[in-house]
């Protein structure tokens, strides 16, 4: 089974590369392509993941869609047909895993929103009893819902981790009046999102969005929206506060690392057949789940 790992088009000026999509630049557009390359550790790994890539695409798709009345989004069109340099291969390789997007000014803050507490956020709370410095109720566990859904940004880092901030930090990144806007979007979209899901049998445990701003200033959902990249989803039946959760994310790839004499500095070490396809099987069952369609069938589409 292939993987795309890297993608080159000579015609096509290259915007960026991400960890996961290579970005190309046309003028007023984006061509955003979903690669099946996987990070860990924030270590791009050298073998790349079957389908990633369109998983990722097809499940930002139907968020972009289910969410497009709580606030617009970038997606303009997937139809690459009208590049006519590209050959039949060329098109084949980036179906199902392709965007062209609006091009915004992206805000430089990560829109972070906790339903439950877990990650960084349990880490603080049970030093501080705090979320990015928001005083939370005593007595939590890992993994407990929170009162109602905090937002809790953090600043973009272009290599190695985000860090947490403050809400007033964020502010005075952004403006005040303009984080007061993400913070009410964030919190409307992950609520609507969490109670679309549950109804599905999982939780959102917490996700993270992206914003740029439009030629008119207006807020703009950009990147990805609510995939296991960047969400934390667990299965409602397995749930238990204290005690890790069933998830759809990479901890597969992480836990098989972590079993390993390895510094989490490049060069990462090879994956064995038997991690990537576990890899894969987790966001296959992710995006089952949630849009409610079989990978199956949108492979033979």
């Amino acid at each position: 089974m292939s993987a795309l790992h890297t993608t080159a088009f000579a015609e096509l000026p290259v915007f960026r590369r991400g960890k996961v999509r290579d970005v190309y630049d046309l003028g007023n557009r984006l061509l955003m392509i979903a690669t099946d390359r996987i990070s860990a550790f924030d270590v791009v790994m050298a073998e790349a993941v079957p389908d990633k890539g369109r998983l990722l695409t097809s499940i930002s798709l139907y968020w972009f869609e289910a969410l497009k009345r709580v606030v617009r989004h970038h997606v303009l069109s997937t139809d690459t047909s009208e590049f006519t340099s590209f050959t039949a291969a060329d098109h084949a390789t980036l179906r199902g895993r392709t965007m062209i997007v609006q091009k915004t000014r992206p805000l430089p803050i990560e829109c972070v929103v906790r339903g439950y507490l877990a990650g960084s956020g349990w880490k603080e709370y049970s030093q501080h009893g705090t979320v990015c410095g928001i005083p939370l109720p005593p007595g939590l566990l890992e993994g407990s819902q929170l009162p109602e859904p905090i937002f809790t940004p953090a600043t973009k880092a272009e290599t190695g981790h985000d860090e947490n901030i403050s809400f007033d930090q964020a502010a005075g990144i952004v403006s005040p009046r303009i984080a007061e806007e993400l913070r009410a979007i964030s919190v409307r979209l992950y609520s609507t999102a969490a109670s679309m899901v549950q109804q599905k049998g999982l939780l959102l445990a917490d996700t993270k969005f992206e914003f740029g701003l439009d030629e008119r200033g207006d807020i703009i959902l950009i990147d990805e929206a609510l995939t296991p990249d960047s969400s934390r989803y667990w299965l409602a039946s397995e749930y238990r506060p204290g005690h890790s959760q069933h998830n759809f994310d990479k901890q597969v790839l992480r836990d098989w690392l972590e079993t390993l004499d390895w510094n989490k500095q490049a060069p990462a070490p090879a994956l064995p057949e038997h991690v990537i396809m576990a890899t894969r099987d987790k966001y296959i069952e992710a995006f089952e789940r949630i849009t409610g369609r079989l990978w199956a069938t949108e492979e033979s589409a």
